[in-house]
């Protein structure tokens, strides 16, 4: 399945829990799918973008790692259904839409944790999540660095 979809996916299963560990598996969910997307472009991606893709990679590894890890069926696990990114301006795009509204369930978990595990554990996802946002930020970034000297060696050789 595609980016995209996926994405769409985790968007869709994120809005739809109600509850503080529904949502704690859910965002387990978005860091190993993040984490899938970002090794994907760190393999195949543009080169500009590898550097940040491991980078992502890690922060998204260290967002599954703070979090319980969910007894899910590996049917079930998006990360494993990626087989292709897509367009990869596209694909971060919603990537980093996922991140900015996981962090404000995270946000949400933290706040009406009875325990303190669970408030650290949201505390450091949702640093997770920041830190992955900067790095598809950054890479957006990029590409769009990329395309302007594209777009300005288009516009001197014609």
């Amino acid at each position: 399945m595609d980016a995209m979809r996926l994405i769409m996916a985790s968007r869709r299963a994120l809005a739809g829990s109600g509850d503080g560990q529904r949502i704690m598996t859910e965002a387990w969910q978005a860091y190993a799918l993040a984490q899938a997307i970002g090794s994907r472009l760190a393999v195949s991606g543009p080169p500009e973008l590898r550097g940040e893709a491991l980078g992502l990679t890690e922060l998204a590894g260290r967002g599954c790692g703070v979090l319980d890890t969910p007894s899910l069926d590996v049917a079930d696990l998006r990360a494993a259904q990626l087989t292709d990114l897509g367009d990869a301006r596209e694909a971060l795009l919603d990537l980093g839409t996922l991140l900015v509204e996981l962090g404000m369930a995270l946000v949400a978990v933290a706040s009406a944790a009875d325990d303190e595990g669970t408030y650290w554990q949201c505390m450091e996802a949702i640093d997770a999540a920041d830190e992955s946002r900067d790095r598809v930020k950054e890479m957006l970034r990029r590409l769009a660095a990329r395309d302007g000297e594209i777009r300005e060696r288009h516009r001197t050789a014609g």
